[in-house]
């Protein structure tokens, strides 16, 4: 098998074909943390590096794909290489009457990577990328300032992006626990993974308590 990020792997997930409220173990976690650096790495690679058989990696990689917890692939462009040597956040008070306004400015800014509604002094912060710091005031007093939803806004030009990660896993308990190996009634093998029928513990799949075996 190809690499993890493949068309064949990533375009159609068919939902809920293997799990259904995946309980996650230590295992997945692990899987995860690859994924999280090497998104193209294959099968094989990756149940080495992880320590469990080719079929047992495939299984769960598909399983946490099939759950949702993998919801797709991308690359990851460098923004200097592509000339946006500039990142800035711009933090913004939004007139509470007019925030479909503002959410459809943001959505014609090619420059916007990213945007959250947060608590405090302002109501929205916004990260943008562009060549350089004339284009932070150019977005800011001609495209931002004008709009009507736009109350006021406050910018901070990042000198040095110390750290960045694709994605965070937890480091709590759930992240290092081992996989459940108990058996139940109606328990049923495929592949490497343990999946209850529902007829004879239906209670127990709707509250998402399937537990994955090594």
């Amino acid at each position: 098998m190809g690499d993890l990020s493949s068309p064949d792997s990533s375009g159609d997930r068919r939902s809920g074909r293997i799990g259904i409220g995946l309980a996650l173990d230590s295992v997945h976690f692990k899987i995860l943390d690859v994924l999280r650096t090497q998104g193209r790495i294959s099968v094989a690679a990756l149940a080495e590096r992880v320590g469990i058989s080719r079929a047992n990696a495939y299984t769960r990689f598909e399983a946490l794909r099939a759950d949702g917890v993998i919801s797709g692939f991308s690359a990851r462009v460098d923004p200097s290489r592509v000339g946006l040597d500039i990142c800035a956040l711009v933090f913004v008070t939004v007139r509470q009457d007019l925030w479909k306004q503002f959410r459809a400015t943001l959505a014609a800014m090619p420059e916007v990577e990213y945007c959250a509604i947060t608590t405090g002094q302002h109501d929205a912060m916004i990260q943008i990328r562009v060549p350089d710091v004339g284009a932070v005031h150019r977005l800011v007093t001609e495209q931002l300032a004008p709009v009507p939803a736009v109350r006021a806004t406050e910018t901070v030009i990042i000198l040095d992006e110390v750290m960045r990660r694709p994605y965070v896993l937890p480091t709590g308990p759930a992240a290092t626990a081992s996989p459940a190996a108990g058996a139940g009634t109606g328990a049923t093998q495929l592949g490497m993974t343990r999946f209850i029928r529902a007829a004879d513990g239906r209670a127990d799949l709707q509250r998402g308590t399937t537990d994955p075996d090594d």
